[in-house]
């Protein structure tokens, strides 16, 4: 009985190890691979409180750090560039590329031109560089003052010759001031002088009135002059430009104003910046009414600026832009300097575009 027992309590034992045999292994097997991973990573603090995922975190270095090396890496082993390279390279790309189209592209209908009227003539080759409603006929303001200029110097008369400011020179059209007052004499020099580079209506009048014959004859040799040019849009009434019946188109005013600059004393007073004159024993300064004659980066050889409401702001200018000898006119611009802007824009575009001979509407 007592071996019955003994056996039984013995197959128990035996059943009971076997049952714990796959669990003794399994934690065996986990023990084991722990061990293994701690042996790859790397050695925790003595205190064994640090966690595993701070230890995981410190040990792989991060995304942002070795993005970071790796620039540090590449531009390392690109050479420098220059300061003017990085300049150029700090500039958008589109920009730049916005930037060369407008500024070399040699069509002008790209210019943003501000005035109803515009022509570029070539005086070289007589060919128009750009063209916008040159022969529409309009007023042109104190613009005709360049051919009251002419008549004058046509007549061969007395530059020094003394003539005085008359109640007749008064503005009784648009009621303009005047610094010269009745009674005031000054040559016919300078008179022309003070007409062309100040645009004094007064002045301007004062030489028409004194020329042989007077007035009438005076206009009359205004418009005999104008058809001599082939001016055959043109019409005047009146020495200043004060009266809107004095009208022209732009290619009737290139004309006149080749025709001028052909004048050295028209180029002389036209673009003389400022001057002192002496006026019933005063000494007064005048200035240019174009301050482009006053700027180092124009060569100007002939200059008229002009306005009446009726006319807008005119500017007309014979001079070399880009190399090239060239007549300027601008008519009836919208705004004070605008006629100014429009030359200014002329001129960059003349000085960066590869012009083609043909003719080019704007």
């Amino acid at each position: 009985m007592k071996q019955k027992l003994k056996a039984a309590l013995l197959v128990g034992v035996v059943l009971g190890l076997c049952g714990q045999a796959p669990a003794f292994a399994a934690q065996t097997t986990e023990q084991n691979t722990s061990k293994k991973a701690a042996k790859k990573a790397p050695a925790v603090a003595k205190s064994g409180k640090q966690p595993a995922a701070k230890t995981a975190a410190k040990a792989q270095p991060s995304k942002t750090a070795a993005a970071k090396s790796s620039i540090k890496h590449a531009a390392a082993s690109q050479p420098r560039p220059s300061a003017k390279n990085s300049l150029v390279a700090a500039k958008p790309a589109v920009k730049h590329v916005r930037h060369v189209a407008m500024e070399m592209d040699g069509d002008p209908r790209r210019l943003a031109l501000y005035s109803a009227s515009a022509l570029v003539i070539d005086q070289t080759s007589g060919q128009p560089l750009l063209e916008k409603q040159p022969d529409v006929v309009v007023p042109i303001a104190s613009i005709s003052k360049l051919m009251t200029a002419m008549v004058v110097l046509d007549a061969k008369l007395d530059q020094q010759e003394v003539i005085s400011i008359g109640d007749e020179d008064v503005d009784g059209l648009k009621g303009t001031r005047s610094r010269l007052p009745v009674g005031t004499t000054m040559t016919r020099e300078a008179a022309m002088l003070l007409a062309l580079m100040s645009s004094e209506n007064r002045a301007a009048h004062a030489l028409g009135r004194h020329y042989p014959g007077g007035m009438p004859a005076f206009v009359q040799a205004m418009n005999k002059k104008a058809q001599a040019l082939g001016m055959y849009n043109s019409r005047f009434e009146e020495p200043t430009g004060l009266s809107s019946n004095n009208v022209s188109t732009a290619h009737d005013l290139a004309r006149m104003v080749a025709a001028a600059a052909r004048y050295p004393e028209i180029r002389q007073h036209s673009t003389t910046a400022e001057a002192r004159v002496e006026l019933n024993g005063r000494i007064r300064d005048f200035h240019n009414t174009n301050a482009l004659v006053r700027s180092d980066n124009w060569e100007i050889g002939v200059s008229k600026t002009g306005y009446i409401s009726e006319a807008g702001r005119c500017l007309v200018m014979q001079a070399r832009v880009a190399d090239k000898p060239v007549v300027i006119v601008l008519l009836d611009s919208v705004g004070k300097m605008t006629r100014v802007g429009d030359a200014q824009r002329i001129k960059r575009w003349m000085e960066s575009a590869s012009l083609a001979p043909d003719r080019r509407k704007v």
